[in-house]
């Protein structure tokens, strides 16, 4: 773990790191903005996973979200949205495949399979790396994300209910089996069984029985993607009901899919996130 960047925002710093990963079998790059309660004790986390055809660099730059982590005493680890580098398969020409689009899967397919194992990589190598390493609570964390990324926050905090405190997610894609985007690469990574999409889609397993203790989701009523049928929150509402979990979906008039949407609202999720993690 090498650090590569440091500069001085809002009291505390952020930082960016790089390291070989064992499960993505490549060099990983990350960023974690450390709060300045951090120089005085550990701290908690919020990890925020990005979306299709971002790095770790997007949230950092566009949200905003620094100095709401500053004000609440909690850490932000960024990491990236798929495994990098010139061995590492890609499709050209696609943005919906490939570099930038890991979708948070443990990939089974070639030649997906020996680098896109984002979920291992997300939910156990670099929560490891970065609790032994730096100021951090270890096991004091929760979960974010963006559209691709709130679908991986989902499912991380579904299949993971004890590590995470809470979770929440900006126009995040529900329902991944029945979309196009999760389609296309669900039969990729994962291959041409539907069965085996369901353990990542964040609808299938509410209606297999995971549960979380309530949800936070901020959805624009002008994001194109949302009136293309791609993000589906209808669905996760629909199962969310019957399963008892408590979800708050704010439609938000007027906003689009853009990060101007989450730098609107990122204050309201870290202090959402700050009162579980503070528990």
């Amino acid at each position: 773990m090498i650090e590569i960047e440091s500069i001085k925002e809002f009291g505390g710093y952020l930082k960016r790191y790089s390291h070989d990963s064992e499960v993505c079998r490549c060099e990983m790059i990350f960023s974690v903005y450390l709060p300045p309660q951090a120089a005085q004790q550990p701290v908690p986390t919020l990890y925020w996973l990005s979306g299709l055809t971002c790095t770790d660099d997007n949230v950092r730059v566009k949200a905003g979200a620094q100095r709401y982590a500053a004000e609440q005493g909690v850490a932000l680890l960024m990491p990236d949205t798929s495994p990098r580098g010139h061995e590492v398969p890609d499709e050209k020409g696609r943005y919906d495949l490939g570099k930038g689009a890991g979708f948070y899967v443990n990939a089974t397919q070639s030649p997906w399979d020996k680098n896109y194992q984002m979920y291992d990589y997300v939910t156990r190598e670099l929560p490891a790396l970065v609790e032994a390493r730096l100021p951090l609570i270890p096991g004091r964390k929760s979960i974010s994300g963006h559209s691709m990324g709130g679908h991986g926050a989902l499912i991380c905090a579904l299949k993971n209910p004890q590590a995470y405190c809470s979770v929440s997610a900006f126009s995040p894609i529900c329902h991944p089996a029945i979309s196009n985007w999760g389609q296309t690469c669900f039969s990729a990574y994962l291959g041409e069984d539907q069965q085996g999409w369901q353990q990542y889609d964040a609808v299938a397993l509410i209606e297999a029985g995971a549960t979380v203790s309530d949800i936070l989701i901020d959805q624009g009523t002008a994001d194109e993607f949302l009136n293309e049928g791609q993000l589906l929150p209808e669905t996760l509402v629909k199962a969310c009901k019957a399963a008892g979990i408590p979800l708050q979906l704010r439609m938000q008039d007027g906003y689009d899919h853009s990060y101007h949407f989450i730098a609107t609202f990122i204050g309201e999720h870290i202090a959402y996130h700050a009162r579980a993690l503070k528990k």
